[in-house]
């Protein structure tokens, strides 16, 4: 009761103070009888008073901003030494409460928030998180640290696609430009100028700029692997393969370098598969892994691919990305790899054939007839090939049937071609006629 007594006089004694600094405009004074009425609760372990305390001096009329954010600042150091979970959360509701829709705290708020949403997480309760998280729009916080704006919309994807929210997780995840990780760190920082507001550091937890591309691209990685749009997860395994750090490790460029190489491969037909897939062979280290080498030769060598051959050869490789960086390739990227040396293969035959049977096509692919059409119609209808099926004859046209301007318009260019060539013959004949008379005279 005592120790009471004297807490509550020496807080009484602190507010009078407050009250005459505040009145006079006094920031330094009115900051200092703030915080100290704070420490005090604080030393006393008195949750409860301390919490009352945030919210009645907050409310005080006139308060100043400075003093405000002193007091959010000191109490949330005070967050980590709470003495059960209960009076943590109630202390971060309180702090939440006096920061809400005010600018000079709201980079408190938004640590405030994620704190929170740990706890909530913690207890299972991730929609709750994520809700929570979704509520702060650091994007707009111009005194935050880029490191840590990036790190905390991070936070926000990873809580929604925790939820399966994938649609929500890609409107946050598009507030991050890639083209942000690839600054230069080393460069000084231009010193502000006059008028233009602080820059805050970002906290000690808070990643590298290279560490936060990698967790960027490895979220992305989730992402696009609940579609399978294979060629986007490639381009994420490359940007992490471009890393320093990853380059420099064997034990990681290793695993990420197989990932590129399987998802070239399942990736479908198309210019920027080729692209990566040219990019990918010209670099060195992929001879480090020659098996993944001869996996990409052959789909670029146009030719005919024997399924079961190459699967009995890779079977295990592909079972083995289990343990590997990244985990498995996925339920279905089995079937698609098949699918895409089928397209492989009828890319090559269109190649070397204008016409061909469907008895004779079928038996190049492995397949029954029913499924080479199947696949045929397919890769016409997704505009990857032109060609066009009789089937009372059985028989595939990959020819394109030109109309009679296009075929008046190639003759007379093969015509131009050929007068030019022969005018070209003539000239060196009368050139060769020439030099021979000249010779005998001499």
């Amino acid at each position: 009761m005592e120790e009471s007594r004297k807490l509550e006089s020496s807080i009484d004694r602190l507010l009078n103070e407050e009250k005459q600094m505040r009145l006079a405009e006094n920031v330094a004074g009115t900051r200092k009888a703030a915080t100290e009425i704070l420490k005090l609760c604080f030393e006393a372990k008195d949750w409860k008073l301390l919490n009352e305390q945030i919210l009645n001096l907050s409310k005080k009329r006139g308060q100043l901003k400075q003093a405000v954010q002193s007091m959010v600042q000191q109490a949330m150091q005070y967050i980590d030494q709470t003495l059960d979970i209960e009076t943590r959360i109630e202390l971060i509701k309180t702090l939440n409460n006096v920061a809400a829709g005010k600018i000079y705290v709201e980079i408190e708020r938004a640590r405030l928030t994620k704190m929170l949403a740990k706890i909530k997480e913690e207890q299972g309760l991730i929609a709750e998180a994520a809700d929570l998280m979704q509520e702060v729009a650091v994007e707009t916080f111009g005194a935050m640290a880029k490191t840590e704006k990036i790190a905390f919309i991070l936070e926000q994807v990873r809580l929604c696609l925790d939820q399966k929210d994938f649609f929500r997780a890609q409107i946050l995840s598009r507030k991050i430009n890639p083209r942000v990780f690839d600054a230069d760190t080393t460069k000084e920082k231009k010193k502000p100028k006059e008028g233009e507001n602080m820059v805050e550091e970002a906290p000690a937890d808070i990643p590298t700029l290279l560490v936060l591309k990698r967790i960027y691209y490895e979220l992305m990685i989730r992402y696009y692997s609940h579609n399978n749009e294979y060629i986007e997860i490639c381009r994420s395994y490359k940007a992490i393969y471009d890393i320093p750090s990853v380059k420099e490790n064997p034990e990681q460029w290793i695993p990420v370098l197989r990932k590129i190489c399987w998802f070239l491969a399942l990736a479908p037909h198309d210019p920027m598969q080729s692209s990566l897939l040219n990019a990918t062979l010209e670099d060195k280290k992929l001879s480090e892994i020659p098996d993944f080498k001869m996996l990409l030769k052959q789909i670029v060598t146009m030719e005919v691919i024997q399924w079961t051959s190459l699967w009995n050869k890779y079977k295990d490789e592909f079972e083995n990305e289990k343990n590997m960086i990244g985990g498995s390739l996925g339920d279905k990227a089995g079937e698609d790899l098949k699918l895409r040396i089928i397209e492989h293969n009828i890319l090559v035959v269109s190649k070397y054939y204008s016409r061909i049977t469907f008895k004779r096509l079928a038996e190049l692919l492995c397949l029954t007839t029913e499924e080479a059409e199947k696949h045929l119609s397919e890769m016409v209808v997704s505009k990857a090939l032109i060609a066009k099926i009789d089937r009372p004859s059985g028989i595939i046209c990959f020819q394109i049937v030109k109309d009679s301007n296009e075929i008046l318009n190639s003759w007379a260019t093969n015509l131009e071609k050929l007068l030019d060539l022969v005018e070209k013959s003539c000239h060196q004949i009368h050139k060769e006629t020439m030099v021979h008379k000249v010779a005998l005279r001499a």
